[in-house]
C-alpha cells in the first residue's frame, strides 16, 4: 500500500533503482500509444454531433427507459470533454455549459448527485456524475463546482460498507464491483483534481477489489467471495488496480492475464453481455497496461466501433443510444489522453 498512501498524499517515491532508470518521456509515450486514424476521428465528431442534438433544454440527456438518469449525462458529459471541448468554448460550449449547470443544480443536500425521476440505481448515477463533475472541475477551476464536487465526494465516503464496496443504494449495506469501480475511479478523479479523499476510504476500497478476485482463474466475480469471474468487471477492477497504485499486485496481475486469455476473438459472447461497458473499461485497462495488449486491443474495438456507427452518428445497445454513443466516444478517445483520468 505504500505507493497507493504516496499517490493520496501527493508524495513522489524514489528508489535507488527508478532514481538511475530513466524514464521514456511523455511525448515518446504518447506518440507509441496513440492509435487513433482520420477514420476513429471523424467517427467520434459524428458521434458528438448526434449527442449534441440529442440533449435536452434543460441540459441532460435521455435514453431508452432512463429519461433523467445522472449517470447517462455525466457520461455525455465527458464524452465532450475527452474530445477536447470546455465550457463556454467553441462549438459545443453552450452544449457543454447546459450539461454542467444540469449536474451542478442535482447535487442534492446529501450530496448525491440524483434526479427523482431516474430510474436507474442511484449510486451508478452517483458515480458517473461525480466523475463529470470531477474532471469538469479539474479542466476548468470553476469555484462553483468544487463545494458540490465536494459534497458528492463525501457521499461516496460515507456509504461504503464495512467490505470497503459500494452498492446501489446511497447506504452502508452490501457491495458489488461495478457500482463499486465507479466510485473508485470518481474518487481518483476528485483526487486528481485536488479534492482531499481520505486514504483509508481508497485502502479499503482496494481490499475489497481483492476480495473479488478469483485466485483460480485471475478474474473478478461480481461480488466478494461468490465466484464467477467476467472479461468486463475484470476490466473494471483491473483499471481501478492501476488508479489507486497497485498494478503490481498478484490480483491485478491475475486480472491482466485472465483477460489475455479470454479475448473478444474466442469469448465475445461474454464481453457482448455489457457491450459498451466493455468497450468503455477494457480500453481504459489496457491503455494502464500498455505494449501489445493495448495495441491489440485498441485496434480491435477502434475498428469493431467505426465499423457498427450508424448513418446519423449513434451506436446501438440495449441500454439506449445515447449511453452507447457516449460509451463509443469515451472509448475512442482514450489513446488522446485529454481526460485527466485517461492519463498515466
Amino acid at each position: 500500500m505504500r505507493l497507493l498512501i504516496g499517490l493520496l498524499l501527493g508524495i513522489t517515491l524514489v528508489t535507488p533503482a527508478t532514481a538511475q532508470k530513466k524514464k521514456p518521456s511523455a511525448f515518446d509515450v504518447e506518440a507509441k500509444e496513440y492509435l487513433g486514424t482520420p477514420q476513429s476521428e471523424a467517427s467520434s465528431k459524428r458521434g458528438l454531433e448526434y449527442l449534441a442534438k440529442r440533449q435536452q433544454a434543460d441540459g441532460h440527456w435521455k435514453t431508452k427507459s432512463y429519461d433523467a438518469d445522472p449517470a447517462v449525462s455525466g457520461l455525455c458529459t465527458l464524452a465532450f470533454l475527452a474530445a477536447g471541448h470546455q465550457p463556454g468554448r467553441g462549438k459545443y460550449g453552450a452544449v457543454l455549459t447546459r450539461a454542467v449547470d444540469y449536474l451542478v443544480e442535482h447535487v442534492q443536500k446529501n450530496g448525491l448527485v440524483h434526479n427523482d425521476g431516474s430510474a436507474g440505481p442511484p449510486m451508478y448515477g452517483h458515480g458517473f456524475a461525480t466523475l463529470a463533475l470531477a474532471e469538469l472541475y479539474g479542466m476548468t477551476g470553476r469555484a462553483d463546482l468544487r463545494p458540490k464536487l465536494e459534497n458528492a465526494i463525501s457521499l461516496i465516503v460515507a456509504t461504503q460498507n464495512k467490505e470497503g464496496g459500494w452498492r446501489y443504494q446511497p447506504q452502508v449495506q452490501d457491495a458489488d464491483i461495478s457500482v463499486s469501480t465507479a466510485q473508485i475511479v470518481a474518487l481518483r478523479a476528485a483526487h486528481n483534481a485536488g479534492i482531499k479523499v481520505p486514504p483509508d476510504t481508497v485502502k479499503n476500497a482496494v481490499i475489497y477489489l481483492q476480495k473479488c478476485w478469483n485466485k483460480n482463474d485471475g478474474g473478478f466475480a461480481y461480488q466478494a467471495n461468490s465466484g464467477g469471474s467476467g472479461p468486463a468487471r475484470t476490466s473494471a477492477a483491473v483499471l481501478c488496480l492501476y488508479l489507486c497504485g497497485e498494478q503490481d499486485t498478484k490480483e491485478c496481475k491475475g486480472g491482466i492475464e485472465y483477460l489475455r486469455k479470454h479475448p473478444f476473438k474466442t469469448d465475445e459472447w461474454a464481453w457482448r453481455e455489457h457491450l459498451f461497458y466493455s468497450y468503455y473499461y477494457g480500453t481504459q485497462a489496457m491503455y494502464q497496461v500498455g505494449g501489445d495488449d493495448w495495441k491489440n486491443w485498441f485496434t480491435m474495438v477502434r475498428e469493431r466501433l467505426i465499423k457498427s456507427q450508424q448513418a446519423d452518428g449513434r451506436w446501438e445497445d440495449g441500454p439506449g443510444d445515447e449511453y452507447a454513443t457516449a460509451m463509443a466516444v469515451l472509448a475512442l478517445q482514450v489513446p488522446a489522453g485529454l481526460l485527466p483520468i485517461y492519463q498515466k
